[in-house]
C-alpha cells in the first residue's frame, strides 16, 4: 500500500498532468523521485528550511540576466524612471517585499497555514497557470488579512 505523502505526490503530479503544468510536474517529479529512493529524509529538511531562498536567489539572478547581457543600463533606468509606471512598479516592490516579509512572520508563528497555503499554490498553479511563488506572498497577504480581522 502507498504511504499517504507518495499518494499525495501521486494525486498532485495527476493533476498537474491534468493541467498541463509543467512547473508543477517537475517539482512534483523531483519530490517523487528524492521520496523514492529514500533521501528523503536528508534532503527534505534542507530544501523545507532553504528552498525559498534558493526560488528567491533563483528568480533574482533570472532578473537580473538583462543588466548582465547589456540590455539594460543606466540610461534605460533614468529612462524608465520618467514614467509614472516605473515609479508604481518601484511601490509595488516595495509592498511585495513588506507583504512578504509579514509571510515569514505568520509562517513561524503559525506554521500549520503552510498546508493551506500549499493547497492554495497548487491550485492556482495547476487550475489557473498560476506561478508557484505565491506562498511566502500569501502569508503575507493571510497575516495582513488576519490583522485586518483582529480589529473587528
Amino acid at each position: 500500500m502507498l504511504s499517504q505523502p507518495v499518494f499525495f505526490l501521486a494525486i498532485l503530479f495527476l493533476i498537474g498532468l491534468l493541467a498541463k503544468n509543467q512547473s508543477l510536474l517537475i517539482a512534483v517529479g523531483f519530490l517523487f523521485v528524492i521520496k523514492i529512493i529514500g533521501l528523503g529524509d536528508k534532503v527534505f529538511p534542507h530544501i523545507q528550511t532553504k528552498g525559498i531562498n534558493w526560488g528567491v536567489t533563483v528568480i533574482t539572478i533570472a532578473v537580473l540576466v538583462p543588466i548582465a547581457t547589456g540590455e539594460i543600463g543606466f540610461k534605460q533606468l533614468g529612462e524608465a524612471l520618467k514614467s509614472a509606471y516605473a515609479w508604481v512598479a518601484i511601490a509595488s516592490g516595495v509592498a511585495v517585499a513588506l507583504i512578504a516579509k509579514s509571510g515569514l512572520v505568520l509562517l513561524k508563528e503559525d506554521p500549520h497555514i503552510t498546508v493551506a497555503l500549499v493547497f492554495g499554490t497548487v491550485l492556482s498553479v495547476a487550475l489557473f497557470n498560476g506561478v508557484a511563488v505565491g506562498p511566502l506572498i500569501g502569508a503575507g497577504i493571510a497575516y495582513i488579512a488576519m490583522k485586518f480581522m483582529e480589529l473587528f
